[in-house]
């Protein structure tokens, strides 16, 4: 990948992407199961990614390859929030919501190296706040950038609401695969070493086995 600005391209590239983001998208759509499953998806989009192979994952109930990172992201959303509630019931009204945003945004900036280190070492490494934070700051400006990139994303994902939510179907899995994009961009920015598996890799093992 020579431009991170390819990912927005990438979804378009391989065979019978139209169906693929269709189904996965329809998939999408039941709750808790469908968006652990798009997560998979999105995972293992990230594994051809990153073997050079520009093409999206085949739609499917990809459960086992998403409920890591869905878990990580769902905890941390939780966390958030109550910090966030916790702060407006003492009292300190807006102040809460402020905090919130801040965390927010601080887990848009890590994300990258996040989801590298989940796709490699499973659902505990999400919570490994050292390595995160080592792997993001080994390149700060590629993880701005990918974060960036990733939060465009999800703001694709989410405009399908305006056109009567049908649109979501479409645009959310575009969006994970977005996703999927900037990660690969950023570890082969940073040339894979903030990310070292070892011989139990989960997704060196997924994308060995696809």
């Amino acid at each position: 990948m020579n431009s991170i600005g390819e990912s927005f391209g990438w979804p378009f590239q391989g065979q019978d992407w139209v169906g693929r983001l269709l189904v996965q998208g329809l998939i999408t759509i039941i709750p808790i199961i469908g968006w652990i499953a798009t997560a998979g998806w999105m995972m293992i989009t990230l594994d051809n990614y990153r073997a050079g192979n520009h093409e999206l994952a085949p739609a499917g109930f990809h459960l086992g390859r998403g409920i890591g990172i869905f878990g990580v992201f769902f905890i941390y959303s939780l966390v958030f929030g109550a910090v966030g509630g916790i702060i407006d019931r003492a009292g300190l009204h807006g102040l809460g919501d402020f905090v919130e945003l801040v965390l927010r945004v601080l887990l848009l900036f890590v994300s990258a190296a996040l989801i590298l280190l989940v796709y490699r070492r499973g659902f505990s490494a999400g919570f490994d706040f050292g390595e995160i934070w080592r792997a993001t700051m080994a390149n700060p400006s590629n993880a701005i950038i990918a974060g960036l990139i990733i939060f465009v994303g999800s703001v694709i994902a989410g405009a399908g609401a305006i056109v009567c939510l049908v649109g979501l179907i479409f645009t959310i899995p575009y969006g994970s695969a977005i996703t999927a994009g900037a990660v690969a961009w950023f570890e082969q920015q940073s040339g894979g070493a903030q990310v070292q598996g070892g011989p139990g890799d989960p997704g060196d093992q997924a994308s060995t086995a696809s």
